[in-house]
């Protein structure tokens, strides 16, 4: 879309034309371009129009509302599967939970965007193997290779909705659009689990009153619709209506990354203190781990907010310094597991830790080199989001290898 804006920059009618065919993909490419369009008349018209804020709520088209109740209840129907089919749910849930929320979410950008057969082929035939292989997969439901196999999988899932999300296999800036979209998600699917959870409560205890015991009905017939509607209303509300969210996560971002830089500061000096170490306790690593890659989750959202925006020094010390910090977690668990290795011998558990670790070093080195540049002027902010995106892809093949190559390198064990 962004070539034919600027074939058309001239031509209002085909710019609006354009603009109807898919309003959100035209904002983000129109804000893309204005900076080298300023100064034309009626791009600077669209500039205002599109960046004009107001309090009402866009409900889209009647065709959009159409697909996101029926991808709703396509969600709630396949997460109601072991139910309908006496499917045992510790067999069908672990291997399928992406299953539920990826595909119509998927579906819903490929339609959006309009991308050509070909795009929806691959994207399909991606989503069907993955589907039919995680599901012959052989092997007991606490097989490690299983275990890893389906965790990965659901990173798979997001990566290919991240490609029907952007559209192209190479573009930078619609790679870090997939990040903010997805930090905006989150914020707008907790609010409405949140109001779910209100409505839940006050509708149970209604029935209550009048002595009607609902809750084993309400939850194996609303909240398992419920929940999956949650992320497709919150993408659908996050596209048609970005000004909801647009303000909100990028608050949230600017007040916790100093929080968490904070908090990781004293954890580091409070396990020193309290004898724990990753290389002797097994669960310690696992959390250890499960810290590292929540805060570096908070940095990568915080650059992909931010990234737009003439930052203060403070915010980009912020960002540098916790970078730095988390460089230096990385490297403690990564040694530990190095040292875990060299003393027990490497299993399937470990050699994905090690992988994903490693891949998580290193792009964090080159981001924290980037943040430095730009406090010392030699770079600008967009290139750190530049690497960032750089480097989604290659997490994609790491979840590749980890979901399809691990169980036949360690023999389904």
């Amino acid at each position: 879309m962004r070539d034919e804006i600027l074939k058309h920059i001239q031509d209002p009618r085909q710019l609006e034309k354009l603009f109807r065919t898919n309003k959100s993909q035209f904002k983000r490419e129109f804000d893309t371009l204005y900076p080298g369009l300023e100064g034309n008349t009626l791009a600077d018209f669209w500039n205002e129009r599109l960046n004009y804020e107001t309090d009402e709520i866009n409900w889209g088209s009647r065709k959009e509302l159409l697909f996101v109740f029926f991808a709703s209840v396509a969600a709630g129907l396949v997460a109601k599967l072991p139910a309908i089919f006496n499917i045992p749910e510790d067999i069908f849930y672990p291997r399928n939970i992406g299953f539920i929320i990826f595909p119509v979410l998927t579906a819903y950008f490929a339609w959006k965007n309009n991308l050509s057969t070909g795009k929806i082929a691959s994207i399909a035939a991606a989503t069907l193997i993955s589907l039919v292989f995680i599901n012959f997969l052989p092997g007991n439901e606490k097989s490690d290779t299983l275990i890893l196999s389906c965790v990965h999988l659901v990173l798979f899932l997001w990566s290919i909705m991240g490609f029907a999300f952007t559209g192209e296999v190479n573009n930078d800036e619609k790679r870090l659009g997939y990040l903010k979209f997805n930090g905006d998600l989150v914020v707008m699917t907790t609010l409405i689990v949140i109001a779910g959870g209100i409505m839940t409560g006050v509708t149970i205890g209604l029935f209550s009153l009048i002595g009607f015991n609902i809750e084993k009905f309400y939850f194996e017939n609303i909240v398992v619709f419920g929940l999956p509607a949650a992320p497709i209303f919150g993408t659908y509300l996050t596209q048609t209506n970005p000004q909801l969210v647009g303000k909100v996560s990028p608050v949230i971002a600017r007040i916790f990354s100093p929080l968490v830089l904070v908090m990781l500061v004293i954890y580091l000096v409070a396990m020193i203190y309290s004898g724990k170490d990753p290389y002797n306790d097994r669960d310690f690593l696992l959390i250890f781990n499960g810290l590292l890659i929540g805060v570096m989750a908070i940095i990568f959202f915080s650059i992909a907010e931010t990234s737009k925006a003439t930052k203060g020094q403070a915010e980009i010390w912020v960002l540098s310094l916790l970078s730095l910090v988390t460089v230096i977690v990385n490297g403690i668990a990564l040694s530990a597991i190095l040292f875990r290795i060299s003393e027990w011998g490497i299993t399937p558990n470990r050699a994905a830790v090690l992988g994903g670790n490693a891949l998580i070093l290193i792009n964090l080195l080159l981001v924290t080199v980037q943040l430095f540049k730009v406090l010392s002027k030699k770079a600008n902010l967009s290139g750190v989001g530049k690497t960032i995106s750089l480097y989604l892809p290659i997490y994609m093949f790491w979840t590749m290898v980890v979901v399809f190559l691990f169980p036949l390198i360690f023999g389904f064990k």
